[in-house]
C-alpha cells in the first residue's frame, strides 16, 4: 500500500473523528447548560437527579458508557441493533458524558458571579432572563473558557474511544492499517493528525478568549 493511499484512508477516518467532535459539542454544550440549571435548581428532586447523573457520567469510564449506550438496547430491551446505530450511539454517549463535565463548568462560572451583578440588573429593570442572557452569561463564558478549552482538547483525543464499538474513526483506521502493514507509520501519521487537530482547536479557543477579553 502506498503512502498516499494510507493518508487517504486516515483522512477518511479523520473526517469521521471531526464529525464526532463537532456533533458532541453541538449537543453537549447546550445540554450541559440545562443540566447546570438543574443542578442549581431549588427543586430538591431535580437537583438530586442531575447530581446523580453528573456523578455517574464523571465517575464511570467513557468507554463503558459507549458500550452501555450501544449494547444496552439489545441486552435490556431485546431490540436488534443495526450497524448504522453505531454512529448514533457514539454521539449519544459522548454528548451525555461531556454534558456532565460542561454542566459543572457552567455551574462554577455562574455561581462565581457576584450577587451585586444581579442586584444592579434588577435596579435597571432587567428580568431574570434578560439579566442572565445580557449580563451574566457573557461574563460566565469569559470565565469558563479556559476550562472549556481543556475539555474540548480532551474531546479530540477521546474520539479515539469510538473504536470500542467498532466505529471507523481515525484511530480505528490507523490500527487496521498498522496491523495489515506491520508498521508503526500509520500510528505516527495518526498522532500527527491528532496533534494538528488539537493545535487548531487550541488556536480557535485562544482566539475566542481574546475576543472576550473586554469582560473583566
Amino acid at each position: 500500500m502506498s503512502f498516499q493511499v494510507m493518508i487517504s484512508q486516515l483522512g477518511s477516518g479523520m473526517m469521521t473523528t471531526i464529525q464526532i467532535f463537532l456533533l458532541t459539542l453541538i449537543f453537549s454544550l447546550p445540554l450541559g447548560l440545562l443540566v447546570a440549571f438543574g443542578r442549581m435548581s431549588k427543586n430538591v428532586v431535580i437537583r438530586t437527579i442531575t447530581k446523580i447523573y453528573i456523578s455517574i457520567m464523571r465517575g464511570t469510564p467513557l468507554m463503558l458508557q459507549l458500550l452501555v449506550v450501544y449494547f444496552g438496547p439489545y441486552y435490556i430491551f431485546g431490540v436488534n441493533i443495526s450497524s448504522s446505530y453505531r454512529a448514533y450511539a457514539v454521539v449519544i454517549a459522548f454528548a451525555i458524558n461531556y454534558a456532565a463535565y460542561f454542566a459543572e463548568i457552567y455551574r462554577g462560572g455562574i455561581e462565581s458571579m457576584p450577587v451585586g451583578q444581579y442586584e444592579a440588573a434588577k435596579v435597571l429593570g432587567y428580568g431574570k432572563t434578560q439579566t442572565f442572557v445580557k449580563i451574566i452569561l457573557p461574563q460566565v463564558i469569559k470565565r469558563i473558557l479556559p476550562s472549556v478549552t481543556n475539555e474540548v482538547i480532551t474531546l479530540v483525543k477521546d474520539t479515539s474511544l469510538a473504536f470500542s464499538i467498532a466505529y471507523a474513526e481515525m484511530f480505528s483506521q490507523a490500527k487496521a492499517l498498522a496491523a495489515s502493514q506491520k508498521s508503526m507509520i500509520p500510528f505516527v501519521a495518526a498522532a500527527i493528525f491528532y496533534y494538528v487537530f488539537n493545535y487548531v482547536v487550541a488556536f480557535i479557543m485562544e482566539f475566542f478568549e481574546k475576543k472576550m477579553s473586554y469582560y473583566h
